[in-house]
């Protein structure tokens, strides 16, 4: 019993002491900046107003001149501006989409002891309908693109949280005035 502990022992040792070497990397001028050497780059985690190695989305899409980070701007503002609009648009969608349309009628007590007839709409929508698959695919990329936008709001950066604000804001104003028109008409009975 004693020989197996010391056996496993032994396998400890040399295991620890080869895997130092193993994960060891040469330090050569191409890992001096930090790439390719496994480091992790902090993210900041406070607001900041700069364009120097700002990562968008992707490890790739790197925003490094005034020029990129004014391009990106106009990107995220016109992505926020397109989720804003799609929401809209699958409302309209859906409510264009409505397969049956019922009207019950039922008396309720009015003033000085007369009765009126209270109308409600009850509408109906098919599971397996095209006008329901494009609503889930079209749900689909606005969940997608709601994280996008998240997510660059995450990157803290001041240039590209105001773009995903003034975007948002932008959208809205110009595509949510029909809406609330419509909602206010529409909802005077409660």
């Amino acid at each position: 019993m004693d020989h197996s502990h010391h056996k496993g022992k032994n396998y400890m040792d040399n295991s620890s002491s080869t895997m130092p070497p193993s994960h060891h990397h040469p330090t050569s001028p191409s890992h001096s900046h930090g790439e390719g050497d496994g480091s992790m780059k902090m993210m900041p985690m406070t607001f900041y107003f700069g364009f120097k190695d700002v990562e968008l989305l992707f490890s790739g899409l790197v925003i490094n001149t005034a020029g990129e980070m004014a391009g990106a701007f106009v990107a995220v503002f016109l992505l926020a501006m397109f989720y804003e609009g799609l929401k809209i648009a699958r409302e309209g969608l859906l409510r264009k989409s409505q397969v049956s349309i019922r009207y019950n009628s039922m008396p309720v007590p009015g003033p000085n002891g007369t009765i009126l007839m209270e109308t409600h709409k009850t509408v109906g929508q098919q599971m397996l309908s095209f006008p329901h698959l494009l609503q889930t695919v079209l749900h689909i990329i606005q969940v997608v693109i709601s994280y996008f936008l998240m997510l660059i709001f995450m990157t803290y950066n001041g240039y590209l949280c105001i773009a995903v604000a003034a975007g948002a804001g932008t959208g809205y104003f110009l595509f949510s005035w029909k809406k609330a028109v419509v909602v206010d008409i529409t909802e005077h009975c409660h």
